[in-house]
């Protein structure tokens, strides 16, 4: 073998070799994506999101008839949601309902209709801080733990294994949150209306001095069943916000953008279901009451 032959395998394989390091670096560092492109690939990250959340809740409802029908579990949601908020509901709606008391009754006694207190107290409760509040309560709470406890589940392929089995997930594990939520929010925005208008009868009447048969009277007169059916749309309506975004988001926690892995994962995806639910329940608050009232 000849000296100049051996030179050039030499240079030829140390050019291929430069070669590669030189490609392997630009796939390394991508090329920076300007405001255009990035607008761009977030719309069609956000429309991806869109479908397949709303495939999800597709799911989730066709899984209300399938069978067999799990009770138990139905029964076992409707005590973490209901049961398990219901102190937290019945404080939060304490101390709005006094609070509410106490504001109206200044504001109503510059013009002198502290009668009117009972009015202004119930329909701002039953028409819009009851569901409100409560379904934001429900959210820190509850809707949280369904989150986290679908990304832990997700991340550690138990769903993937009930995807093996021929075991629907929704019907297993979805579905009976959904109709939980749907039982549980309704009954714990009527009571959160019920404290929160005693809560207003105890600070107007008993601290304020408020007449109480014209706080009851007041109330009587002024809550109608159109009023009260705007609240109990809002509290269904909210259910299925809460539920829906909260369990998805949990459910998807591969699929979100910037969640990263394992459990910085969930706790990533928690933190977003809550704000995002939070803002759709506030969102739809106006677009319900817009239409409806």
């Amino acid at each position: 073998m000849q000296p100049g032959s051996d030179l050039l395998r030499r240079s030829r394989s140390s050019a291929f070799f430069s070669l590669v390091l030189v490609c392997r670096k630009s796939r390394s560092q991508p090329m920076q994506k300007n405001s255009l492109q990035q607008f761009g690939d977030t719309g069609l990250y956000v429309l991806q999101d869109l479908g397949r959340m709303t495939l999800y809740l597709l799911k989730a409802v066709r899984g209300f008839f399938r069978l067999p029908f799990r009770l138990r579990e139905v029964v076992r949601q409707v005590h973490f949601i209901g049961a398990g908020s219901l102190t937290v509901i019945v404080c939060t709606a304490a101390s709005t309902g006094m609070v509410l008391g106490l504001q109206g009754y200044y504001s109503l006694h510059k013009f002198g209709a502290e009668g009117m207190l009972g009015s202004a107290v119930s329909l701002t409760l039953i028409m819009e801080l009851g569901p409100v509040l409560t379904a934001l309560m429900v959210a820190g709470r509850a809707g949280s733990a369904m989150c986290a406890e679908l990304g832990i589940m997700r991340i550690s392929e138990q769903i993937d294994a009930l995807d093996c089995m021929a075991i629907d997930p929704f019907r297993y594990f979805i579905s009976p949150k959904f109709l939980a939520a749907l039982i549980s929010v309704p009954l714990l925005t009527a009571i959160f209306d019920v404290v929160g208008i005693a809560g207003g009868y105890v600070a107007g009447v008993t601290l304020m001095g408020v007449n109480p048969g014209s706080y009851v009277e007041g109330m009587r007169g002024s809550v109608t069943n159109h009023d009260i059916n705007l609240g109990v749309i809002k509290s269904f309506v909210f259910a299925v916000l809460v539920v829906w975004i909260c369990t998805g988001r949990g459910y998807f926690v591969r699929e979100i953008r910037g969640a990263g892995f394992g459990a910085e994962s969930v706790s990533r995806a928690t933190t977003q279901a809550v704000v995002l639910s939070s803002i759709s329940v506030l969102v739809f608050d106006y677009l319900l009451t817009a239409v409806l009232l």
